[in-house]
Order: C-alpha cells, then sequence, then structure tokens
C-alpha cells in the first residue's frame, strides 16, 4: 500500500497548509494571460452563433438518463454549428463577474481557467481535416496545421483502449483539453493541481450531456500519449500539456 500512499494524499484537502503559504498573487506578482495569444494572420474561421434550435433534446433529464460513454460513431458529419455549441457548451465565455473575472459555462476554481481546448477535426461539414484551436473570447476556430496520417496519427496517440480498440479514429473531432498550471498556481500554489483535475472533469461532462443533447455521442479518453499529443499541438510540454481527450461523433443509428 505504500506506493499509492503519495497519490492517495493528493487527493486530499491540503487547505490548512495553504493557508501559510504566501502565493504569487499575495507577492504582488503580475497575473498571467488568462487566454493565450495567436498570431492575427492566422486562418481564422468564425463559428456560428449559437441558437437553442440546435438542441435536439430539450428535457436536462433525458440528457442525463441518456448520456453514456459513446464509442461507435456514424460517418455522419458533424455540422459547423454543432462544433459552436459543443465548443460553447464545454469553454464558452457567458460574461464577467464585479470583480472583473470571466465566467464559462463550466464552474472553475476561482475563475482561473487554465485549459485551452484544441481539436482534432475529421468529420465537420465545412471544415477541412487538420488541427485547430478555440479561440473562446472571439468564438472561432484558429487553424493550426493539417496531420499527416491523421487516423494512424490519431491510433497513435490514444494507445490501447481497452473496449473498443481503436474508437477514436473514427469520431468526428477528438477534443484536447491543456492546461496551463501557473493560471491556477498563481492563486493557489500548492492547492492548484487537485483543483486543475476537478475542473477539467466539468468540462468533460459538460461535453458529454452536450453531445447527448445533439443527438451525438461523446467518451472521455484518458489513456494517451503525452509526448505524441503534446508535439502534435505544439506544446511544451512543461508550461503547457494536454490534460484530458473526448471523442465526439454522431451515434450509429
Amino acid at each position: 500500500m505504500a506506493r499509492y500512499e503519495q497519490q492517495r494524499n493528493f487527493l486530499k484537502s491540503n487547505f490548512l497548509e495553504f493557508k501559510h503559504i504566501k502565493t504569487d498573487k499575495a507577492k504582488g506578482l503580475p497575473k498571467p494571460p488568462a487566454i493565450k495569444s495567436y498570431d492575427p494572420l492566422s486562418i481564422i474561421i468564425d463559428l456560428p452563433r449559437i441558437r437553442e434550435d440546435i438542441v435536439k433534446k430539450q428535457s436536462i433529464y433525458e440528457c442525463i438518463k441518456g448520456r453514456r460513454s459513446t464509442r461507435l460513431y456514424s460517418k455522419e458529419s458533424l455540422t459547423l454549428s454543432e462544433l459552436s455549441y459543443l465548443l460553447w457548451a464545454t469553454q464558452g465565455i457567458t460574461g464577467t463577474n464585479k470583480g472583473g473575472l470571466m465566467l464559462r459555462t463550466v464552474p472553475c476554481s476561482g475563475a482561473t481557467h487554465t485549459f485551452e481546448t484544441y481539436l482534432l477535426i475529421t468529420r465537420v461539414e465545412g471544415i477541412q481535416q487538420g488541427v485547430y484551436r478555440y479561440l473562446p473570447v472571439e468564438h472561432q476556430l484558429l487553424f493550426m496545421h493539417e496531420l499527416n496520417e491523421m487516423n494512424n496519427k490519431i491510433d497513435a496517440i490514444t494507445l490501447d483502449q481497452p473496449f473498443v480498440p481503436n474508437f477514436a479514429k473514427r469520431a468526428a473531432v477528438v477534443f484536447a483539453w491543456s492546461t496551463t498550471p501557473y493560471r491556477s498556481e498563481w492563486k493557489y500554489d500548492i492547492s492548484a493541481h487537485k483543483k486543475i483535475l476537478i475542473d477539467v472533469g466539468h468540462v468533460c461532462q459538460n461535453l458529454y450531456l452536450a453531445s447527448e443533447s445533439v443527438d451525438a455521442g461523446a467518451c472521455a479518453i484518458g489513456i494517451y500519449d503525452q509526448k505524441l499529443i503534446d508535439e502534435v499541438l505544439g506544446l511544451d510540454g512543461v508550461e503547457e500539456y494536454v490534460l484530458y481527450l473526448g471523442a465526439v461523433g454522431k451515434k450509429q443509428k
């Protein structure tokens, strides 16, 4: 049992220890940027505005009841409006509070929002296959690059899935959420990392429920090749790295 001890302790609250730490915020150090910058000359795609009529299953009860990890997908594409809705549901900005903190569609510890959303798109109407990043402030997609042998690359990234092998490459989109830990460390120091893991769970659950509401299916992926996915997305693996994946596709009829 000794080999479990460190990780079990990580799951516990360390608030009493944290209370005696002077955080970088308390030291007056500059707050890290809340949003990752990008080259304004990049290829930018406007996403359709969010409309309630995109939702086919309006009852939250029915969405919760029907939610399953879906690993079998049809060859049908997602529409751009559906992708727009899924991005909004998982990381969309809904306003700011009195303190100027950004509010989103998911809860987040202290509104630190350490995540960036990347997409490996294979089947979305009107969108070429490739790697993209979501720009939540503008509600736009930033095209990053094409990905040669995309299906094989997704296979390599998602390693050996225990229930349905190679299912991720059959999805219409693979979401990849990265974290920039210092956005939370600046405020929460040693308490940041547990909070980050809790918060990414909120994000993925919204993906499940939003997918269910448009007759699509989602499946979270926690088994992946860390080095490869970070390389594909151009992340340094230290200050920013992928934390969680989620595959989405239309359900088989």
